[in-house]
């Protein structure tokens, strides 16, 4: 099992849930943050830091964001990690 991050990441970008990540298993897109399911070790500690509860156990992922699970997995291979806080200017 791994986390997942959703579609109402896109766009937003808050970064308040990589800093809780023991793993660094958060990786930054253009639009989005993605979720390496290979680091992620199931710590549930990024899900209470996210303001717009976009991420879900990869079991749990609302049926019309089901697609977001190869996108993470995807996504988390062309994509740096992300480890710290940004804040916007």
């Amino acid at each position: 099992m791994a986390y997942v991050i959703t579609e109402p990441c896109r766009g937003c970008k808050f970064t308040d849930c990589v800093a809780v990540c023991p793993v660094e298993s958060f990786r930054e897109g253009e639009e989005m943050l993605y979720i390496d399911p290979e680091t992620c070790i199931d710590c549930d500690a990024c899900v209470s830091e996210c303001p717009v509860e976009a991420i879900f156990p990869d079991h749990e992922v609302p049926k019309q964001w089901q697609h977001y699970v190869e996108i993470n997995a995807t996504m988390s291979q062309k994509t740096p990690v992300i480890s710290e806080i940004r804040r916007s200017e």
